[in-house]
């Protein structure tokens, strides 16, 4: 029976082909269907020959501030180009003693270990590979390779691999290849390319890498969140030792400094990285390259721009510091002052605010579930707490400009300026009124209408009838009055009412203070009120600032910038900035202005800048109603800077004296410039402000203001052009003057 069994087998698969013969060649056709359906999905999924021959990987847009430094990235992955020179040997030797040992010798694919993978995936159901230096690169370069991948899916994309890395071997040298594989690697902490690499594990660049820092960064290639430093040390210690023990198996390394590298220690940089400090500049930056013609069809996140600004990241340390240290302060004075239980009227309008524009009362569908969302959140202690907080935060708005140039060299655009994201700019992004910080424009026509500063005008009260029938009567910030002030007084102490008859005697007419005022820079649109005298239009701190560096810069404008050129990833430049400049006052009048305004902070309103800077200088304080707003901008021969401190919600404000431009600003200021000017790096020189040709110095009586005799008793030295010089003292001419004056007197009576 067994044996009958046995001879029916051959005859039973005899007859079983013999009678399915017929189907073989359909068989065999679909095989062949099925062969050339799978080389054309193989096909389909390698790169082009145009990207073989020009691959593009993402690269991040980096922000340089004018001394070098990287302020910060854009990027979809996080990747910097570094050339095949900068790349460290001992970087190199780790990479091929670790993944590649036959790097030199094969042509993209090391066959026989290849096949033998390919069989042991397929025989034992597993994924793994046998990937060379090319093939890796390969898989990196084109995004070969899936988030999920089955043995399947894994074979091919093994295969085309293998195909790519061939072509690749065809089109580049070896040292090409090396260089775009450590530019396009993959390093972990969002870090594309050993230079960014190097940068956030090392602060380095990655030609100053040595040799136990080079073997970690290869090390951490096998698996970036495994062997992350930071997270998990003693892996990438251990990783890092058997990267240079495959060195030393290779002979790279000598015994010796295998030893020296594997004993020491790393030093890692900071997890904050270099980046940081300027926040709510390079937003400013990312803004103005959106909206730039030039960079049109250009990716600011994938091409890997280049954006060197006029930001001294020096300058915006100082500006932080100041900042800081100033609001550190202020905002615990504030807030014992500021009580919540007397203005619960303005809490309510905050709490309605922020819970209505709250995540969770937003995802409410029906109006039932937004009234029990706004019962909830009203009745949370920390909710109301959080809407206090914010509402009585200190905010401010800090730009410092080069006089000359008009490059933005610092910016600070708000309290927040560490954690910001994309909120409020307060230098760029609000629109408040000046108060007396826009007196320099009402002082400005004057003298450039031939006033001397020694003019005088009342210190009395004026009723002006406004164009609705309303009559408006100005006060003075302290309520009091006198008798006659000069300009120059009136400037150094910020007297409105002197301001005030300046526009209504038809001194400094209000169309032509509007007129200087867009001259100088203002771009806000000003209305034609007498209230104009005391600031009571809306501007922003930057174009502010940006008019007051006329005087500074001996009455020429410049327009602030922040780019300086746009280079793309190979160097080539898009676009480059330079100064926009135009005169727009006399260089007399401006450096009679200046002279005046030296007084605010020699002793006026401005006199808390000289708690900190003694340099020259010149500025002027601005406090609205209620002290609202406190503003200081003023300038150096080199240096035009402003501040403005506040609140987000305009109806807090502060409540006392301490809300003045001179106290609550001009602090901020005077730091500032202290830092800068003491800064040996930066190397700022001293220079004083040069009186033009065209100024005359003159010796005036101080009771007549006109030009004094040798028989004046009390004098002063003051500033003139030749339409502004007064004529002699008509009073003391002789030696008896006094008598003359007695004499007067009593006829008079």
């Amino acid at each position: 029976m067994a044996g009958s069994r046995q001879k029916s087998i051959p005859v039973t698969i005899r007859e079983w082909l013999k009678a399915r013969k017929k189907f073989l060649p359909f068989v065999v056709a679909g095989l062949g269907i099925l062969l050339i359906i799978y080389t054309i999905v193989l096909l389909s999924g390698l790169p082009s020959l145009e990207q073989l021959e020009n691959p593009k990987p993402d690269l991040a847009s980096r922000v340089i501030s004018i001394d070098g430094e990287v302020l910060d990235q854009f990027f979809v992955k996080n990747r910097t180009r570094v050339t095949r020179e900068h790349l460290p040997k001992s970087l190199i030797d780790a990479l091929v003693a670790t993944e590649d040992k036959s790097f030199y010798k094969h042509w993209g694919v090391n066959l026989g270990r290849f096949a033998r993978e390919m069989v042991k995936n397929v025989l034992f159901l597993r994924l793994r590979g046998a990937s060379t230096i090319t093939q890796q690169l390969a898989r990196n370069l084109y995004e070969l390779k899936s988030a999920r991948e089955s043995i399947f899916t894994k074979i091919t994309r093994k295969i085309r691999e293998g195909i790519t890395a061939v072509q690749i071997e065809r089109t580049y040298t070896k040292d090409e290849i090396l260089e775009t594989y450590f530019n396009v690697a993959y390093f972990g902490r969002s870090a594309y390319g050993v230079a960014t690499a190097a940068q956030i594990y090392f602060d380095k660049n990655p030609k100053d890498l040595d040799l136990s820092e080079c073997a970690l960064l290869v090390g951490i290639l096998r698996g970036p969140a495994y062997y992350d430093p930071f997270n998990h040390p003693d892996r990438a210690y251990a990783r890092r030792d058997l990267v240079l023990r495959q060195m030393l198996k290779e002979e790279f390394i000598t015994e010796q400094q295998h030893e020296a590298a594997k004993a020491e220690r790393l030093r890692l940089a900071s997890l904050q990285g270099p980046t940081g400090i300027a926040a709510h500049f390079v937003e400013h930056i990312r803004q103005k390259l959106s909206r730039n013609p030039k960079l049109l069809g250009r990716d600011l996140y994938r091409d890997g721009l280049t954006i060197y600004t006029t930001l001294d990241s020096r300058m915006q340390r100082h500006a932080n510091r100041a900042v800081d240290e100033h609001l550190a302060e202020y905002q615990q004075k504030f807030k014992k002052q500021w009580d919540w239980s007397q203005r619960q009227g303005i809490l309510e309008k905050a709490l309605d605010k922020a819970i209505r524009s709250s995540e969770t009362y937003q995802r409410a569908e029906t109006a039932q579930d937004k009234k029990q969302v706004y019962r909830e959140l009203r009745s949370r202690k920390a909710f109301i707490d959080s809407v206090k907080k914010v509402e009585e935060s200190i905010e401010v708005g800090f730009v410092a400009l080069g006089a000359r140039t008009g490059d933005i060299l610092a910016m600070v655009g708000g309290a927040n300026f560490r954690t910001f994201k994309y909120g409020l700019n307060h230098v760029t992004q609000i629109w408040r009124q000046p108060g007396s910080a826009f007196k320099p424009f009402v002082y400005t026509v004057a003298i450039d209408n031939g006033y001397p500063p020694s003019f005088e005008l009342l210190n009395q009260p004026v009723t002006i009838m406004m164009a609705d029938g309303k009559r408006w009567t100005p006060r003075n910030a302290e309520g009091t009055f006198g008798g006659k002030s000069t300009l120059r007084e009136g400037i150094k102490y910020s007297i409105n009412l002197i301001s005030v008859r300046l526009v209504t005697q038809e001194i400094s007419p209000v169309r032509q203070v509007i007129q200087y005022a867009h001259r100088m820079g203002i771009k806000s649109p000003l209305q034609p009120y007498e209230s104009l005298a005391m600031g009571a239009a809306e501007v922003s701190p930057l174009e502010m600032t940006a008019a007051f560096g006329v005087l500074a810069n001996e009455g020429v404008y410049v327009e602030p910038n922040s780019i300086l050129r746009i280079e793309d990833k190979d160097g080539n430049v898009l676009d480059e900035n330079f100064p926009s400049k135009k005169e727009v006052l006399s260089k007399e009048t401006a450096y009679i202005m200046t002279s005046m305004m030296e007084g605010v902070v020699n002793g006026g309103t401005g006199i808390h800048v000289r708690d900190y800077f003694h340099l020259p200088a010149a500025g002027k304080t601005g406090t609205t109603q209620e002290f609202a707003d406190a503003w200081f901008v003023g300038f150096t021969p080199q240096l035009t800077a402003g501040v403005w401190v506040g609140f987000d919600d305009k109806q807090v404000h502060f409540t006392n004296w301490d809300g003045q431009g001179g106290r609550a600003a001009a602090p901020i200021w005077g730091r500032f410039m202290k830092y800068v000017y003491e800064d040996t790096r930066i190397g700022m020189p001293l220079e004083y402000f040069e009186k033009p040709e065209g100024v005359m110095v003159d010796t005036i009586c101080n009771e007549t203001k006109k030009l004094a005799t040798e028989y004046c008793p009390d004098k002063s030295i003051e500033l003139f052009t030749s339409k502004s010089l007064p004529p002699k003292c008509d009073l003391h001419t002789s030696p008896s003057w006094k008598k003359r004056k007695e004499n007067q007197s009593t006829i008079s009576f």
